[in-house]
């Protein structure tokens, strides 16, 4: 499938750069070089578009600002040298931010996991009622609805107030408490092991002293949860 991108950023290097990484990849197909945001939107009016690499640092309109005048954002990468505005992407639901200067690898994870997002999402009306298929459910980040099998589920992290929902293949990031989450999965498959995170038990590969091995992924056991842990294993 043939994704349509274009580039939004200041910078001619950067374009170089890009558009180098994009021709590397035949399913995806440069549409623009944008040099500021306002270039972005009057190409976006007459002309949708997959992703956008874009920029934060720009003149006229930041890169994030002009993310927010976008009633239905395509998938961004943000692609920037400042890594202090991370969490505002996440919060805006970019894919992926790949700090400059980055390599042909991560760029092609980023646009790996963009890929599917597409896939695997779509834009529905916050008043529209959605159901989920059975073992599944939807998770709501920014104005997207996301349904999401129980199965790949391997845990969900609380940091402030955003959860970050780890899944097998691609990582989800909205607002939210542990207590939120726990009301949307079944409670007999997942268990809170810490105050800041819930575990699928069926992905524990093993458990080491404090500590849970997932996947790749190290999980911390609270002391307070020791032993609602200890009786799942029994």
């Amino acid at each position: 499938m043939s994704i349509k991108c274009i580039i939004v950023d200041d910078e001619t290097v950067a374009h170089d750069i890009i558009r180098k990484y994009c021709a590397l990849l035949p399913n995806l197909q440069v549409m623009r070089d944008c040099y500021d945001a306002i270039e972005a939107i009057e190409y976006l009016n007459g002309n949708p578009v997959d992703l956008i690499f874009l920029d934060l640092n720009m003149p006229k309109l930041r890169g994030f600002e002009f993310l927010k005048t976008l009633p239905h954002p395509p998938k961004v990468i943000v692609t920037t040298a400042y890594k202090e505005f991370a969490l505002e992407g996440y919060e805006l639901n970019v894919v992926d931010y790949l700090l400059k200067p980055f390599s042909f690898e991560r760029f092609l994870k980023a646009v790996n996991k963009a890929t599917l997002a597409n896939s695997k999402s779509a834009v529905i009306p916050a008043n529209e009622v959605i159901v989920a298929k059975p073992g599944r459910t939807f998770l709501r980040a920014n104005n997207r609805a996301i349904q999401v099998a129980f199965d790949d589920i391997l845990f969900a992290e609380a940091s402030c107030n955003y959860i970050k929902i780890v899944l097998k293949e691609e990582i989800i990031t909205l607002r939210g408490t542990l207590s939120s989450i726990m009301e949307l999965i079944p409670s007999e498959d997942f268990v809170q092991v810490h105050r800041s995170f819930i575990v699928a038990k069926q992905h524990i590969k093993s458990i080491e002293g404090n500590q849970i091995l997932i996947n790749n992924y190290t999980v911390p056991i609270g002391k307070l949860y020791r032993g609602q842990l200890d009786r799942i294993i029994k």
